[in-house]
């Protein structure tokens, strides 16, 4: 667990990142005093832990945070963020989050928003942390778009995304760099031919992990493990990447909780009861009776966001991915099915990267956030309009910051006898 003793310079270094977008997004966020104590506080909290000693729930908000006013967020009719079911040209995507923001005007309706709508959806609807929305919002950008504007569906319609637009295939299609295997409720790509539709089975699956009416965090975990599992034993392509598998699926489960929860004055630190996470992906019926809906995500009424004061940031996930690895390292094993079912092989991380890093350092000091960075900063997008020097620049700052080892690339070699990297997808 020695990376979360580095938080306060990961927050640091994430300062270019923020810097290198116009001042109208969030404009204190990497500077603000308050967030650098609060990473401080948290080190030294869990310093004090033993590995897995709490397992996978760690909940670092004090229990008496909630203002109801300020944590409402008001979805009822008339006030502009009334739900509204997307229309047939309407983008929707894998990610149940931003499709309920666009079904209720968080973000553009039609799924196709900029950079900085992302940051100021994700920021202010649930409470993603500035630097994490920066971060994350830019990447989709590069990765899946062209680099100001990207799609959380499929390739926009040249009306939706202009001539620029057109060129990115959207999160629909970024498989293997911002989209992966063993999501929670999607399927793998090559194993059922689209990477988008919630699976009615999966949805109660999470459920059965989740007994006494509730989701947690622990709860989500032991589902990853299982998902993990039953992908390998199912899915002769199952590939988990060393960007999508290390950093996008951690961040699929955890998500779930840390932004959907309902938070009260008797559970400020949340509570995901059935109904409420239903409500999110869009999932209608009851317990063992259940019928997902595609497209239908929406915001529950009645729902109260995670405290302002404590915002889900970079130090927060990261401490859930690392707590989450050291619970099962199987997380960290990058490689993939070899064309068979059960014939997973793990690739060498001294191999791939050249020896700068092996499976053992990945959980020692900062490592596992360097490899992370590094490999964003090797993001390729899909619409190639320009070298992404504000993208690259800032991830290259961050790096200096962290005093990581110099990784110049991924040998890629390592990973192309997996069927599940290679083959290229097929939409239709």
């Amino acid at each position: 667990m020695h990376l979360l003793s580095i938080l306060p310079t990961i927050l640091v270094g994430f300062a270019p990142l923020a810097n290198a977008f116009p001042a109208a997004i969030l404009d204190a966020a990497a500077s603000d005093p308050g967030i650098l104590k609060r990473a401080e506080e948290i080190a030294k909290l869990l310093e004090k832990r033993q590995a897995g000693a709490d397992a996978a729930t760690a909940l670092f908000e004090p229990a008496n945070t909630f203002n109801a006013q300020a944590q409402y967020v008001n979805v009822s009719a008339g006030s502009g963020h009334e739900y509204k079911a997307p229309g047939p040209n309407d983008l929707r995507g894998p990610c149940p989050g931003l499709n309920a923001f666009a079904n209720h005007n968080f973000l553009p309706h039609n799924g196709y928003a900029s950079v900085t709508q992302y940051i100021d959806a994700t920021t202010k609807v649930v409470g993603m942390g500035p630097l994490l929305a920066i971060f994350l919002s830019a990447l989709g950008g590069a990765i899946d778009g062209d680099i100001l504007n990207w799609s959380m569906g499929g390739t926009p319609s040249l009306a939706q995304g202009g001539v620029t637009g057109v060129l990115g295939n959207g999160l629909i299609g970024s498989h293997n760099k911002y989209e992966g295997d063993a999501s929670p409720t999607r399927p793998d790509l090559y194993q059922a031919g689209n990477n988008y539709e919630t699976v009615t089975s999966q949805f109660q699956e999470m459920i059965d992990y989740s007994p006494g009416g509730e989701v947690t965090l622990d709860s989500l975990t032991s589902f990853r493990s299982h998902r993990f599992d039953t992908q390998i034993a199912q899915n002769p392509r199952f590939f988990n990447g060393p960007f999508s598998g290390v950093l996008v699926q951690p961040a699929a489960y955890t998500f779930i909780y840390r932004f959907m929860a309902n938070h009260s004055a008797e559970f400020p630190a949340g509570k995901l009861t059935y109904d409420v996470v239903q409500s999110w992906f869009g999932v209608q019926g009851t317990n063992k009776n259940y019928n997902a809906v595609q497209g239908t995500e929406r915001i529950p009424e009645n729902w109260y966001r995670r405290a302002i004061e404590y915002p889900y940031d970079t130090d927060y996930f990261l401490a859930d991915a690392v707590n989450a690895a050291v619970l099962h390292p199987k997380f960290l094993s990058i490689g993939g099915n070899t064309g068979t079912t059960n014939s997973f092989a793990g690739v060498d991380v001294k191999d791939l990267t050249g020896g700068v890093y092996n499976s053992a350092s990945l959980l020692q000091g900062n490592n596992l956030a360097c490899f992370v960075y590094q490999l964003s900063a090797q993001a390729k997008p899909d619409a190639v309009l320009g070298v992404l020097d504000r993208l690259t620049n800032a991830v290259g700052s961050i790096i200096g910051a962290l005093g990581c080892p110099q990784l110049q690339a991924i040998d890629q070699a390592q990973l192309q006898k997996f069927p599940g990297y290679s083959q290229k997808p097929v939409y239709g």
